[in-house]
């Protein structure tokens, strides 16, 4: 596409960024029966069917491993589900965070690492590349251009559950550029953000008429609350790589962004935070972009928290057979019987964003509940297709409306994230040396994971039945043990350890 002149100054942040120079070394892919033997094993004996579902994410991911062309000249293997010629900044980052999993057999950062080799000297970067040239499919100025910002979000987390401080330190340049660049030129003069239907990922979800090309010169509530997650996570990183000028910059504009969010996007009508128009009214539909805010610890606090949720526990709203639908069911043009894409559709990379917002509002409980409602129907799917779909259908049993199949990709955050994370629990702060088990399932048989990964090259061994605990690790940690009604937190040694409960 031909890019219109105009002057476009650099961003010294962006001439930081290692990414652009790096060329392609190739390096040996191991087949999937190699892999595997590198990856966790979830031990679940109650639910036969979600294991073999988690085999079978994993072996569709592997199948969907690329490499880089000599036309494209990308630097990196990276993993690409769509098969439509190109790599997506948004498909790239979900698949992050279950990638990070895998990071023994395959370095599944590579689509995000491809992406960021292609930044502009400005720092604007292209949502999506064309893997034939690999070059760029939108200019700067295409309001589609940009978005969504989510890849903050995932190097942020990588580095929280790896403790790969090497990575922080190269990603944080590219990722500071871009984000610089989008409050440029993403924003409106409150600071608040805009995007468009395709830029923000849900192309045909008309909360905003005729948004799916232009931003119609409303303020969008996902756009506006990932610009103030990025803010907040950026500003961690600086704090970690000493660059306390930079974060308490980005600290600031996290404050302001929080107070024009709650101020200008709650409508205390709805009890929701919704898009608004530049005449002051708010959109009639109700979207899952509202819950990113939950990411931030700093929206929906206080009393304004649970009428927040509430909608996540009515029929009428959230509440379906399937949940949660990108929709909500009292939204005109809601969809539940085929999705028709964000019209009702789940996704589970929205599943998974609105999963870790309830766990990190302090509601993991609840993110439990819907995730065992999640899982059991992309199950039963994959029981009668055997196959991971794209997407589901809300109200009935099967996928949804026109979604691709085998899409692993970004439908492994339900197989094998969701499944690691808020069925059996499990999530860690590496740069802690924590590890918390949320042991919410109720099971007779025991539960939990073989060969799970700690830190650089740590590995663990965890399984727990309503008696006893066992744990077996080469590395020593603090172990965070949650239950219904009681807690228990534990320094564990390296070997096996056997604890009663």
């Amino acid at each position: 596409m031909t890019e219109p002149t105009r002057p476009r100054p650099a961003d010294p942040y962006a001439k930081k960024n290692p990414f652009v120079a790096e060329r392609y070394q190739r390096t040996d892919v191991p087949g999937f029966s190699e892999a595997r033997s590198r990856l966790p094993e979830p031990i679940f004996p109650d639910r036969p069917l979600w294991s073999e579902l988690y085999w079978r994410a994993w072996e569709l991911a592997w199948k969907n491993v690329r490499r880089p062309t000599k036309d494209n000249a990308l630097p990196l293997n990276y993993l690409d589900a769509s098969l439509d010629g190109r790599l997506r900044l948004w498909d790239s980052a979900a698949c992050a965070h279950y990638g990070l999993y895998g990071r023994r057999a395959f370095d599944f950062m590579g689509g995000l690492s491809n992406i960021y080799a292609r930044q502009h000297d400005d720092g604007f970067i292209c949502r999506e590349i064309n893997l034939a040239d690999g070059q760029d499919l939108y200019h700067p100025f295409d309001p589609n251009g940009a978005g969504p910002n989510v890849e903050v979000w995932a190097e942020w987390r990588h580095y929280r559950l790896t403790g790969d401080l090497a990575r922080l330190g190269q990603v944080y340049w590219p990722l500071l550029a871009h984000h610089r660049w989008l409050r440029a030129n993403r924003t409106w003069q409150d600071g608040l953000y805009w995007a468009t239907g395709l830029s923000s990922g849900m192309k045909n979800q008309e909360r905003i008429p005729g948004g799916m090309h232009h931003h119609c010169h409303w303020t969008w509530v996902d756009a506006s609350m990932q610009g103030l997650l990025s803010a907040s996570l950026l500003a961690n990183m600086a704090m970690i790589l000493d660059s306390q000028e930079m974060a308490t910059i980005l600290d600031q504009e996290r404050i302001r962004l929080q107070q024009e969010i709650n101020g200008r996007l709650w409508s205390e009508g709805a009890s929701f935070y919704l898009d608004r128009g530049p005449d002051g009214a708010f959109t009639s539909l109700k979207s899952i972009g509202a819950f990113w805010g939950l990411l931030t610890k700093d929206l929906a606090v206080g009393p304004r928290l649970e009428q927040f949720l509430r909608h996540l526990r009515e029929e009428d709203a959230f509440k379906r057979a399937h949940p949660v639908p990108s929709l909500s069911a009292d939204s005109p043009g809601y969809d539940g019987t085929g999705g028709r894409g964000w019209q009702g559709g789940v996704w589970p990379a929205l599943n998974y964003m609105l999963l870790q917002g309830l766990r990190a509002a302090g509601q993991a409980r609840q993110a439990h509940q819907i995730a065992v409602r999640h899982l059991e129907q992309v199950a039963s799917v994959f029981e009668r297709t055997d196959t991971i779909w794209e997407y589901y259908a809300a109200d009935e049993s099967h996928q949804g409306e026109g979604a691709r199949a085998d899409f692993v990709g970004p439908s492994g955050l339900s197989a094998i994230a969701i499944f690691l994370e808020h069925i059996i629990g499990l999530s860690v702060d590496w740069p802690q040396r924590r590890v918390t088990w949320n042991r919410f399932f109720t099971s007779e048989q025991g539960y939990g994971v073989h060969n799970y990964p700690l830190g650089a090259d740590g590995q663990l061994d965890l399984w727990a039945d309503q008696e006893r605990l066992t744990v077996r690790t080469s590395v020593p940690f603090t172990l965070e043990l949650l239950g219904e009604d009681s807690t228990l937190q534990t320094a564990v040694r390296a070997g096996e350890s056997e604890l009663a409960l």
